[in-house]
């Protein structure tokens, strides 16, 4: 805040406010002070630090507003993820989804494991970097995002709530195959996949290996249909079948060598691997 008493200070300040600059209405005191140190000219201090402050300001506000309206359930981040405790996941592989490149090519991701694997943090910590690098994300469970293509066709919304759901860069698909799904609640979640394939990616995660997705649509063609839009050229990450939420120690309790062999978590038991190509190079 400008410092009280400066006759130049109050009209900057209203300024700033009528022009919307918040981020240098907040440091123009110290920054002019900076600059009358350095001696810069009136051209080196519009140009270093007046733009400068605003354009990083509005970038963090965005990130911001991005990551808020993705509506993820709690906070999780790459950086967060303990590749140590799940050697299945590539950390080379993960950063690489960092960038939006993936995303802007329409190209889908697929995360495969049992519960306790790290399929949710991995999923919301690749929404989070996406949105982050200012791109727009939705994530939902796909329990909900039936309920709410349901909900829209009883109320004769389907056709926008569709356009709705297609338009977004990414969108993050929770719990996939947690429930089984009749023609009728199937056939809006083709839709949106047939919508955005090739042109917005999709990023999944599911619990259900690849060859038992039959068991979660009872339609044998729609789920034919819904798996080739979802694995063509996609990334196929392979979280493993051991969950290390369940080895994580308890609080006050001490766990021995032998109750680890016990529980298998030794690294040989471990025989799933990332992988990052295209579905057809995965299911030879």
């Amino acid at each position: 805040m400008p410092l009280p008493g400066d006759p130049e200070d109050a009209p900057i300040d209203e300024a700033c406010r009528a022009l919307r600059l918040p981020a240098f209405r907040e440091r123009f005191v110290d920054l002019a002070a900076i600059a009358r140190r350095e001696q810069s000219t009136y051209k080196q201090f519009l140009l270093l630090d007046l733009p400068q402050v605003e354009v990083a300001d509005r970038d963090i506000r965005r990130q911001q507003r991005l990551v808020r309206s993705a509506k993820f359930p709690r906070p999780k981040r790459l950086e967060d993820f303990a590749f140590e405790k799940n050697p299945n996941v590539s950390p080379e592989v993960i950063a690489d989804l960092k960038a939006p490149s993936w995303v802007r090519e329409g190209r889908p991701l697929v995360l495969i494991g049992d519960s306790g694997t790290g399929k949710s943090h991995l999923l919301i910590g690749v929404g989070t970097a996406i949105a982050e690098a200012g791109l727009t994300v939705r994530y939902i469970t796909t329990s909900a995002l039936v309920n709410e293509l349901a909900e829209a066709d009883a109320g004769r919304r389907l056709s926008s709530v569709i356009a709705r759901q297609s338009k977004v860069n990414l969108l993050c698909l929770d719990e996939f195959g947690y429930l089984n799904l009749d023609k009728k609640g199937a056939k809006p979640l083709f839709q949106i996949f047939t919508e955005r394939e090739e042109r917005k990616a999709t990023a999944v995660a599911t619990n259900s290996p690849l060859a038992e997705w039959g068991k979660i649509f009872n339609e044998p063609r729609l789920c034919a249909a819904i798996a080739d839009r979802i694995t063509f050229r996609c990334t196929l990450i392979r979280t493993g079948t051991e969950s290390y939420a369940s080895r994580r120690p308890k609080p006050g309790v001490r766990r021995t060598p032998g109750d680890q062999a016990a529980s298998g978590g030794g690294s040989s038991s471990r025989t799933a691997r990332v992988h990052q190509m295209p579905f057809a190079a995965v299911a030879q």
